[in-house]
């Protein structure tokens, strides 16, 4: 049995790096991608994720989603972290395709609504278009599979602020709403992500077995490991959103921990998750309201980088 993903993304070079493996993965059925603003802006993301389907020879349905965020101001797109295009500033053509004709929160209640308890829904960028998505229909509460967050952090700290990882940071009032729904949710977050280190080594096997989307995968690569390198004092990156996809297919990789999540809106520790493990007591209630969700507190680094090559190599095997 394939799994149905429709994938929320802001590509973004370890967007395109998961992109891949959804287009790869013989046991995934790509739906579709919705875009959202975040690592670009709303229009480049759309025509990358069009292109990166183009260049794997496939016609991957895209409906472009959030230019901005709910409530608060937008912030410029990081074009130190991924290029002013999205892919490492590479020259890469215009896509031959056209975003659907409508939007992506649309399309998320239309797919969901088509095949119910079968679609995973796999966000790796801020969450507009899943909050959108509820406010149109409220019943895909119970009608999605699953939902999985690349986001949030729990005690690893943030990347964008002291305490908030990027994605919630962007847009924590869509990030309140998504992560409280009472949908079945897993976030997958920087407490994981951080263990693990796509090397020089994996991606030159990954662009030798991918061939145009290799050459693209490889070379916006390189931008993004200078600023790890200069960030974190790596040798690689942290293929943050491939570890969404990581967990989904292959959870036995992470250490998961049930509970309740809570996100901070505003003021100095705005975009930060706060999560109270099910059963602790802590001093008032007020921590453990919402629903519970399962939340990813670390990861086998080794293990889930060699799953990601070997599926992105698999055809040249």
């Amino acid at each position: 049995m394939k799994t149905p993903i429709i994938f929320d993304t802001d590509p973004g070079v370890d967007d395109a790096q998961a992109i891949a493996i959804c287009l790869a993965h013989p046991d995934i059925e790509f739906l579709g991608m919705t875009t959202t603003f975040g690592n670009v802006t709303i229009e480049t993301a759309t025509s990358n994720a069009l292109l990166l389907g183009e260049l794997a020879g496939q016609n991957i349905p895209v409906a472009q989603g959030a230019a901005q965020p709910l409530v608060k101001d937008k912030f410029p797109a990081p074009a130190h972290i991924h290029g002013a295009n999205g892919l490492g500033n590479m020259d890469i053509p215009e896509p031959k395709g056209k975003a659907l004709p409508i939007s992506a929160p649309q399309f998320i209640v239309e797919q969901v609504n088509a095949r119910p308890g079968e679609i995973t829904l796999v966000a790796v960028g801020p969450l507009g278009n899943l909050a959108t998505a509820l406010q149109l229909d409220p019943s895909i509460i119970t009608k999605v599979k699953q939902v999985v967050v690349m986001g949030g952090s729990i005690r690893e700290g943030g990347n964008v602020s002291p305490v908030a990882e990027a994605n919630i940071f962007n847009d924590p009032h869509a990030a309140s709403k998504v992560l409280t729904a009472g949908w079945p949710l897993t976030m997958v977050g920087l407490d994981a992500t951080h263990r693990c280190v796509l090397s020089p080594a994996h991606v030159e096997r990954i662009r030798v077995a991918q061939g145009a989307l290799g050459e693209v995968l490889s070379g916006s690569y390189q931008f993004y490991k200078a600023f790890y390198q200069e960030a974190r004092g790596i040798d690689g990156c942290c293929p943050h959103d491939s570890c969404a996809l990581a967990w989904l297919m292959k959870p036995e990789m992470f250490t998961v921990e049930r509970g309740h999540l809570s996100v901070e809106v505003e003021g100095l520790a705005e975009g930060q998750t706060l999560f109270a493990p099910q059963g602790r007591e802590f001093l008032g209630n007020q921590w453990s309201q919402t629903p519970l969700v399962d939340v990813c507190v670390n990861a086998n680094g080794e293990q889930v980088v060699e799953w990601i090559t070997d599926v992105l190599t698999a055809k040249a095997s």
